[in-house]
């Protein structure tokens, strides 16, 4: 007998947060579940996205909770979760997707006090949200997923000054992989995405000027689908491994990157 496996994606009555909701790729995570069923706290620091983002997702039928906070701060980590506990009852799904901007720099020149923010922002802060997702998710005995956005430059080298960012991607990964392990009996699934570039504000603006073709050129050449990501194609990934579809995927690094990392840094398609 047939079944129809799009029942597999639903998530209704789920509840999901999103931190970095207001980004590029956060913001289509958080309409994508909620688009799948779900009902999402949207989390971020940029206050008018958010609520332009929460705004969304209600016009789409959907209910959404907009928070803004520091999600470096333990407190305020803490605050967020019971914000969310009330709004909306629990936590089924976490998808960390906070992003801080990079600083750049030579290993031999990097600031420190950029070097820690860095880990502050893009580590510390998905292993709190993490740790306060999951206590929750524990003590509802329901289990649960966590979504953690990591990077090609988290598993091979970008250069280009981001030692830093690359760092704490190559953490999440680690980081991944502990929690799916130590979580495994409780039924929470922990799973990391791994994009290469995809268009954001950034990027569009990379694109569009002629100053930087060299830079454009190159990372082009490392991804063989030939163009960089839109933010929607990170929809599909996201669903999945929040899904009941991944329900025996975890500790997954799963590249959505147009098969950068499938190709070796000297692969081409000609002699």
């Amino acid at each position: 007998m047939l079944t129809d496996p799009s029942g597999l994606f639903d998530l209704t009555g789920r509840r999901a947060v999103v931190t970095g909701g207001a980004g590029a790729l956060g913001s289509q995570s958080a309409l994508a579940l909620a688009s799948a069923g779900a009902s999402v706290a949207v989390v971020d620091l940029d206050e008018a996205r958010v609520a332009a983002v929460a705004q969304e997702i209600q016009d789409g039928g959907g209910t959404p909770v907009g928070i803004v906070a520091d999600l470096t701060d333990e407190a305020e980590v803490e605050r967020v979760f019971e914000q969310v506990t009330q709004a909306l009852g629990g936590v089924d799904i976490l998808v960390n997707a906070m992003a801080a901007p990079v600083p750049r720099a030579s290993p031999e020149l990097f600031p420190l006090d950029d070097w820690q923010a860095t880990l502050t922002s893009d580590l510390t802060s998905f292993f709190l949200c993490s740790r306060a997702a999951a206590t929750r998710m524990i003590a509802a005995q329901r289990g649960g997923s966590i979504v953690n956005f990591s990077s090609i430059a988290g598993v091979s080298a970008l250069g280009r000054g981001n030692m830093a960012y690359a760092v704490a991607k190559g953490g999440i990964c680690q980081l991944t992989r502990e929690m799916a392990f130590a979580w495994a009996p409780e039924n929470i699934r922990v799973n990391a995405i791994l994009p290469c570039q995809f268009t954001n504000s950034w990027w569009a603006g990379i694109v569009a000027g002629h100053e930087h073709e060299l830079l454009v050129q190159k990372v082009l050449s490392g991804i063989p689908l030939g163009r960089l990501g839109a933010p929607s194609e990170i929809r599909g990934p996201v669903v999945f491994l929040a899904s009941d579809a991944a329900s025996m995927v975890t500790g997954v690094m799963l590249p959505v990157d147009g098969g950068n990392l499938a190709a070796n840094a000297g692969a081409s398609l000609t002699m």
